[in-house]
């Protein structure tokens, strides 16, 4: 094995976007497929909401490790076994899945995977890239994520009909089998010096306690990883029932949609992309704790109005779903960069570890606080009950907003 020369930084970067997309492909099969599967399997709204969850619950529990062996080997050995952690969750979604426990068991192996390939592809990119130009390549990569995600609604939308769920799972793993196949062939390997062996992982590497409580500390810090948490919770929530929503409002409202559910999830989540940047940017001209407080009230408000239109034509309810979608990822980006400057060098990769495993704690919570608050309302095919599911996801955001204020948040930019 030859360790030269690496391709110019723009083709690794397009080689890693097509891996990333690809490896994403799978991500919203499941809500795809969720009230077909909640029929099928006779699951209640919190069963099929806690299925949604494992995703999460899998990407928490494989992202020390990734964050701990990207340090010491390259990423790109990584992104490969995320790669097939994906394959099989997909896969064993397709062959093996009877219901509540195997379904929960596969998506959790799916969020590895996701766990394997997300950060670490952000890894090679920036060992590959010189340093001047890792900005603008990385913003890119997370800008297609939510490329990737909508891709993954519409394309599993499309073969539905066609083949069944189970089939789509399968013929779905084909997008990390080409991701995994990029990054082995196209991606140079690059040789890693650490003191450590790799696979010498202690509980403190993984969980290095010591160092959080030092990040707690900084009130800074604190404040930005808990708002991304709360940020999480409601994002993950309302992808993971965007489309039985839709499904839903197509229902109750007696209209035709111009689009499936599928489609317009995707759409949905498309529109998402470029708000993420352009969020950041705002933040940077009014300050960051301003614009998380704009973007988080105006989805939390959009958030409420949405599950309120479902009696509403189709006129109303996409620019709504299309609205909440880009403010809830209008501080994403700027949540996270707060986070890396208010951040100490010596505990920066710590704080980013915690920033990443709570706020994908939020993910898991989400689709299930989403899924029981429609079995506690008594009747979850009336719209009011839709209303308390999505006044579930959002009072959160609110309440960060409020006691954050009432510490002084308002007093420093």
């Amino acid at each position: 094995m030859h360790y030269q020369r690496m391709p110019p930084s723009n083709i690794v970067t397009i080689l890693m976007l097509i891996a990333q997309i690809g490896a994403l492909l799978g991500f919203a099969c499941y809500a795809v497929f969720l009230t077909i599967l909640q029929q099928e399997w006779q699951l209640l709204h919190v069963e099929s909401g806690l299925i949604a969850s494992a995703f999460f619950l899998g990407y928490m529990l494989f992202v020390p490790f990734a964050t701990v062996l990207t340090d010491r080997i390259d990423a790109r050995q990584i992104f490969i076994l995320g790669g097939f952690l994906a394959i099989i969750g997909l896969l064993g979604m397709g062959f093996i899945a009877q219901g509540f426990f195997s379904a929960s068991l596969f998506m959790a192996i799916q969020g590895a995977g996701l766990a394997g390939t997300y950060m670490p592809g952000l890894k090679i990119l920036s060992d590959r890239i010189h340093s001047g130009e890792v900005t603008r390549h990385i913003s890119f990569y997370t800008a297609f994520f939510g490329l990737g995600t909508g891709l993954s609604y519409l394309i599993s939308g499309l073969l539905l009909d066609a083949f069944g769920w189970r089939n789509v799972f399968i013929l779905i793993a084909l997008g990390p089998f080409v991701s995994v196949c990029i990054v082995f062939f196209s991606i140079q390997p690059i040789k890693k010096h650490s003191s450590h062996s790799p696979w010498a992982i202690s509980w403190t590497d993984l969980f290095p306690v010591n160092k959080w409580r030092e990040v707690l500390k900084n009130k800074n810090s604190t404040q930005f990883i808990f708002g991304y948490t709360v940020h999480n919770l409601e994002l993950f929530a309302s992808r993971s029932w965007l489309v039985a929503f839709f499904t839903f409002c197509a229902a109750s409202s007696g209209s035709v949609f111009f689009l499936s559910a599928t489609a317009l999830a995707a759409l949905v989540n498309i529109s998402g992309v470029i708000s993420s940047i352009l969020g950041n940017e705002m933040a940077l001209k009014i300050g960051r704790k301003k614009w998380i407080t704009f973007a988080m009230i105006t989805s939390s408000i959009l958030g409420l109005c949405l599950g309120a239109s479902s009696e509403f034509g189709w006129w109303l309810i996409v620019p709504l779903a299309i609205a909440h979608a880009v403010f809830i990822t209008a501080d994403s980006a700027t949540l996270t960069a707060g986070l890396v400057i208010s951040t100490q060098e010596h505990i920066k990769g710590a704080a980013m570890g915690l920033h990443s495993l709570l706020g994908f704690g939020g993910g898991l919570l989400g689709p299930a606080i989403f899924g029981l608050v429609l079995d506690a309302s008594g009747n979850p095919t009336t719209s009011i009950s839709w209303i308390l599911a999505y006044g579930s996801i959002v009072i959160w955001s609110v309440i960060f907003i409020a006691y954050q204020y009432r510490q002084g948040w308002h007093l420093k930019k």
